[in-house]
């Protein structure tokens, strides 16, 4: 299913990928095709472990990367309603998968939330203190969190996994409905509230890196750096449509619409930045690769 390179590294690595209907899972997908990586997707459901050996035996890969996963549609407040469903996926799944590839002695690599923590009074709002890899997830307020927070704890002790804490993942594809800015340009009010957020366009390219160079462990894969909702809104009025406008709302005004709380918080990018110099800081990176390829307007 993918295609041969001329280099002569590529051509030793097939990656077997969980997660093709998803938005990250179809990424990969494309990355590997440029990159000429061999790969497949997995056909197993992440709970059915006879499943996932038999794609192992099949695709015989030298890494697995999973971006399966319970989020919820048209949100987390799915998952609310859900809890089998999403323990079955988001924690037994997973789990079963990393399982698997020890057996086999291969790295997994897998996508996984820093919606586990907020701010608080160790790391405060605008303090420029974000929460380390090492520290005790400290949100709960969500199921769908409460889950990926369990997972990852268990995960710790499986010295094959890398775990990668994505944060509200943007791409340049502003059609894409999962696409934090499409989320907030449609909605009716935001909050306003600076968060460690993660750009696809950059970082998956370095998530092959990584699994090329054998890391494994705790990293948080977002952009260093907070932007703000209002912020992101700005550079969408400077590049993609002048006229657009928004309206603001607290958190109290935005708990009245939701079923469960959504996590604010800044995680600390200095493993992943020491790793890969080149990482652009949040702000950065949303105006080289995502605003800038979809630029609109004349002025900005």
């Amino acid at each position: 299913m993918g295609v041969l390179a001329d280099s002569g590294s590529a051509p030793s690595l097939k990656f077997l990928i969980y997660g093709r209907t998803g938005w990250i899972g179809g990424l990969l997908g494309k990355i590997c095709e440029q990159q000429g990586i061999h790969f497949a997707y997995g056909s197993g459901r992440l709970e059915n472990r006879v499943s996932l050996e038999a794609d192992i035996d099949a695709v015989k890969p030298t890494h697995v990367f999973n971006a399966a996963g319970v989020t919820g549609r048209p949100n987390v407040d799915w998952c609310e309603s859900h809890k089998v469903e999403t323990i079955r996926t988001n924690v037994v799944g997973t789990l079963s998968l990393a399982d698997v590839c020890r057996e086999r002695g291969l790295i997994l690599i897998n996508y996984a939330t820093g919606c586990i923590f907020e701010y608080d009074s160790a790391h405060p709002l605008n303090s420029g203190i974000g929460f380390k890899e090492d520290e005790i997830p400290n949100f709960i307020g969500s199921f769908y969190s409460k889950t990926k927070a369990m997972v990852e704890d268990l995960l710790k002790n499986y010295e094959n996994v890398c775990t990668l804490r994505v944060r509200m993942p943007i791409s340049s594809d502003l059609s894409n409905p999962r696409n934090f800015i499409t989320k907030i340009t449609r909605y009716e009010k935001v909050v306003d509230i600076p968060n460690s957020m993660t750009i696809l366009d950059e970082l998956l390219p370095i998530s092959i890196e990584m699994a090329k160079r054998n890391l494994t462990g705790i990293w948080n894969f977002t952009n260093p750096g907070v932007v703000s909702h209002n912020e992101i809104l700005e550079m969408y009025k400077q590049f993609i449509d002048p006229n657009f406008t928004w309206k603001n709302f607290t958190l109290e005004e935005q708990a009245k619409v939701i079923v469960a709380p959504r996590s604010n918080n800044e995680l600390d990018a200095t493993k992943l930045k020491n790793e890969f110099p080149e990482l652009l800081s949040i702000k950065e990176s949303l105006i080289k690769n995502v605003f800038k390829p979809n630029q609109k307007t004349s002025a900005a």
